[in-house]
């Protein structure tokens, strides 16, 4: 019976991912169905389908959806303001007309951009400013989309909303995953700097590779120095040498804590001279908007929905004028609007996760435990990696089932499969180094992603030549990820 119920949970599995390869369903729907079909084959009564299935599993990424729908306020509020079209073109006039000089640029303003942006509609917002900027210097069609997405992934994996689903899923801490979240960061930027030189030589742009060589050494220097001191002031070891990086730490947290104040006084005083104003500009300290709650979050450990608002009341401050309050609150319910796909899909997520680990509490008629993970249990345990080696080798081989909304995908069925291996005891810090990580791969290579597609059409090239033209790269990230989890977790 036993073998019966496994064969039909691993068919359940295998149907819905197929489904969902072939675009018959999309993943809102595959999800929940997913979890309903899973539960009933496993045992669960209907009635407990209901009540905790879909009833506790619909609200089990509530915190998660919540600082999205916060994230996505400030979105709104950063392009109906036209602070990130402002933001954009202010790097684009300090680049000046070398391609390389340009292609980095644009990189690390849609990286900063994305770390608070979010959504189809922000990125084509973002994508129609900065596509012809890199078009007009001579780079390539394929080149400038795949700068894009490798911006758009980096700053992804740097949004601290999307670190919420980790800390919810897995019981990690915020430490924990900002740890990897900015290792994945120094690996990817290292890798979208060679990616850049070697399409725009492609393309057939003369570069000026002492040059590039000599910026690359400085970008990587920084972000090794960065790296560096922040693992620095995470070691506990009682020597100097970390004591004077924790008083270091605590110096700069006293300077980042004082120019926040600054810039709310600026703000504030700016706001109070604009009441009567109806001016389209953006001023400099508007530019903050996207970095605050970054820092409220990177530095003081400051809850992720409290370091939104905060961004949100400042968002308003410095682009107060008249009118203002009229556009703060038609962001607000925008903000939601727009992210409620996302918060639709983690709906089906929870109801993924209760339906494979239970709802977490002790239920009379299942007295030997949730009999979904009772049956599929054994089978996790004979298959999920044991050692360091096989961790890298596994999950690097199988990297690219991160695409077409295949297992390793997590905005497919990866958190269902990631609550599998949490009951195996695979360490949970494991399994978020390896989502991270192939999650690359998702991020930039997939061609179900809206944003390639978008992309694609827009500049007219085939959205499976983005997949072959950046999967190199992107699987040679999830890899390198995956060795660095394994030391570190395995």
């Amino acid at each position: 019976m036993e073998i019966i119920q496994v064969s039909l949970v691993v068919g359940i599995f295998i149907a819905m991912a197929v489904l969902m390869f072939l675009r018959k369903i999309p993943a809102l729907i595959a999800l929940p169905l997913m979890a309903v079909l899973i539960a009933l084959v496993g045992g669960v009564s209907f009635f407990d389908i209901i009540q905790y299935v879909i009833g506790q599993g619909s609200i089990k990424l509530s915190t998660a959806y919540t600082i999205a729908i916060f994230g996505s306020m400030l979105s709104i509020i950063l392009q109906k303001t036209g602070v990130a079209e402002s933001f954009i073109k202010k790097g684009a006039e300090l680049s000046g007309d070398s391609p390389w000089s340009i292609a980095v640029i644009m990189l690390i303003l849609i990286i900063l951009l994305f770390t608070t942006l979010g959504g189809l509609g922000a990125i084509i917002m973002v994508a129609t400013i900065v596509l012809p900027i890199m078009a007009s210097v001579g780079i390539g069609p394929m080149t400038i989309v795949g700068i894009f997405l490798i911006g758009l992934s980096i700053g992804g994996t740097l949004n601290v909303g999307n670190w919420a689903v980790y800390i919810s899923v897995m019981g990690l801490n915020v430490s924990e995953v900002r740890t990897f979240a900015l290792i994945m960061f120094s690996v990817m930027f290292i890798i979208s700097l060679i990616y850049i030189t070697i399409q725009l030589y492609n393309d057939g742009n003369d570069l000026n590779i002492k040059k590039i060589v000599i910026n690359s050494l400085i970008f990587f220097l920084i972000v090794g120095i960065s790296v560096i001191m922040y693992f620095s002031a995470e070691n506990e070891l009682q020597s100097q040498i970390d004591t004077q990086v924790k008083y270091l730490g605590i110096f700069v947290q006293y300077l980042i804590a004082i120019g926040i104040s600054i810039l709310f006084i600026f703000a504030f005083a700016r706001a109070l001279m604009r009441k009567n104003e109806n001016l389209a500009d953006v001023y400099w300290i508007t530019y903050f908007i996207p970095v605050i709650p970054l820092l409220l979050i990177l530095v003081f450990n400051f809850d992720f929905i409290a370091s939104f608002i905060i961004g949100l009341i400042y968002a308003f401050l410095s682009t107060y004028k008249k009118g203002a309050m009229n556009l703060f609150i038609q962001s607000i319910f925008q903000g939601g609007a727009v992210v409620m796909p996302a918060v639709v899909l983690m709906f089906g997520i929870g109801m993924l996760l209760v339906a494979i680990m239970g709802p977490g509490v002790e239920l009379k008629q299942y007295s030997e435990g949730w009999p979904v993970l009772n049956t599929i249990k054994p089978l996790i345990e004979s298959i999920i990696p044991s050692n360091p080696f096989s961790y890298v080798f596994i999950f690097t081989l199988l990297s690219p089932l991160a695409l077409y909304r295949g297992p390793l995908n997590v905005w497919g069925m990866g958190y269902g499969l990631a609550a599998v291996f949490i009951t195996s005891q695979m360490n949970p810090a494991a399994i978020m180094g390896l989502l991270l990580s192939v999650g690359q791969i998702q991020g930039i290579s997939d061609p179900t992603n809206t944003h390639n597609v978008w992309l694609a059409n827009e500049l007219r090239i085939d959205v499976q030549k983005i997949l072959w033209n950046t999967l190199p790269y992107t699987w040679m990230a999830a890899a390198i990820g995956l060795i660095i989890s394994a030391i570190l977790y395995m």
